[in-house]
């Protein structure tokens, strides 16, 4: 289990002026360090490459990037909005990680970066005629990485926006989530009976309204270890809490104490997939409720929604039943029961699509399929899901 700070340093990696930073800082240091191997050249290199020929690639690269740059942002942020209207609003905030994405861009930034500095550098004669020779071997390695990265980026965009390229960054996203749950059900802490109230617990109090993203465990466990207390966490994360209102109970500690833990808990406007393994399969829900509207009017994309929620919860839900090895024990959190993760994913494609006799049938399969699941609890979980929606149905 990460900590706070490991979280926001990964969240921070994800973000696309970050690429753009450390590649056009890497393309300055390239500049600033070109005449220290100057020397080390032979005479006749720097003669025949000289000022005259490196200064015309450097403005082509100038311009060229530019162009290519705002237009590749254009078409970026077309294809997320298209993404977003096809699927669910909430899919925007993911798509913006796409990590191919990212790099593409911060190559033709970095390399507009690079070329309109080494214009700079060389019109005001930071560099000597025998450094030309450098700053040509450099250049030429910055047209190497942005014809591949226009490669990349030609391939990419065959699917960027797409409803397959949606979904496939979502069950990603949700499969990961889904293996960490499988791996520490209880984000590593004990598992509780309930998250009631225990005996002569004190609350520990939100901080501000919103969804609750992140639990920092080992913060919790660190503090209650050396007070000698005992927390049971009574929202975990992916579940909306009112400031002032409790979002775990501590058993040993004063309200001072209880407050000071606050800090261990970030409370957002939305939603996040670091610990919340349900919102990965709301968002797939809300893409097959999506393609049922009136609207729209897609069975095909909600029952492809279907297919990939079957297998997400076969395949990553663990079928061992041996308790897993707890590293917070002064920390208590209720499991996710495979019952909510089911009635997060099927239930509301069936509310939508209860009337389509071809999407009904299909949920009756996939849940009949996980009703053999060798994780038992998934088991009865779909078996009694799949009574419940289907003699519902029937009344209709």
């Amino acid at each position: 289990m990460i900590s706070k700070t490991l979280l926001y340093f990964q969240r921070i990696t994800r973000q696309l002026w970050i690429r753009v930073v450390l590649i056009s800082l890497c393309s300055l240091l390239a500049l600033v360090l070109a005449p220290l191997l100057t020397p080390v050249l032979p005479e006749s290199l720097s003669l025949r490459f000289g000022r005259e020929a490196v200064l015309p690639i450097l403005t082509i690269l100038a311009s060229g990037m530019l162009a290519v740059t705002t237009f590749s942002l254009n078409v970026m942020v077309s294809a997320y909005r298209t993404a977003s209207s096809m699927a669910t609003p909430r899919v925007y905030r993911l798509l913006l990680e796409d990590t191919v994405t990212q790099s593409v861009l911060a190559t033709f930034v970095g390399g507009f970066v690079y070329s309109l500095s080494a214009i700079i550098l060389f019109r005001a004669n930071f560099y000597a005629a025998e450094s030309a020779i450098v700053v040509f071997g450099i250049t030429i390695f910055v047209v190497i990485l942005i014809v591949i990265a226009i490669l990349r980026w030609i391939d990419h965009l065959s699917g960027l926006g797409s409803m397959d390229h949606t979904l496939r960054m979502i069950e990603t996203r949700a499969r990961t989530s889904l293996l960490q749950l499988a791996k520490r059900p209880c984000l590593g802490g004990q598992q509780a009976e309930s998250d009631a109230c225990p005996d002569e617990a004190k609350p520990i109090p939100a901080g501000r309204s919103g969804f609750v993203r992140f639990i920092d465990m080992a913060q919790l466990n660190e503090l209650a270890k050396g007070r000698d207390a005992h927390i049971t966490l009574h929202r975990r994360p992916g579940d909306f809490v009112l400031r002032g209102r409790p979002i775990a109970w501590a058993e040993g500690l004063d309200e001072a104490g209880c407050t000071d833990l606050s800090s261990a808990f970030e409370i957002g406007d939305v939603r996040s997939f670091d610990q919340d393994p349900r919102f990965g399969l709301t968002l797939l829900a809300e893409t097959a409720q999506k393609a049922l509207s009136p609207g729209v009017n897609d069975p095909g994309t909600a029952i492809e929604v279907m297919g990939r929620l079957e297998r997400l919860l076969w395949e990553t839900l663990d079928t061992s039943t041996d308790k897993k090895k707890c590293r917070f024990e002064n920390v208590s959190l209720v499991p996710v029961e495979p019952h909510s993760l089911l009635n997060n994913s099927f239930a509301p494609i069936a509310q939508s699509g209860a009337e389509d006799p071809l999407v009904m049938d299909w949920m009756d399969k996939a849940l009949s399929a996980l009703a053999q699941h060798p994780n038992d609890d998934l088991a009865n979980a779909a078996e009694r899901l799949r009574a419940e929606l289907f003699t519902e149905t029937t009344k209709r």
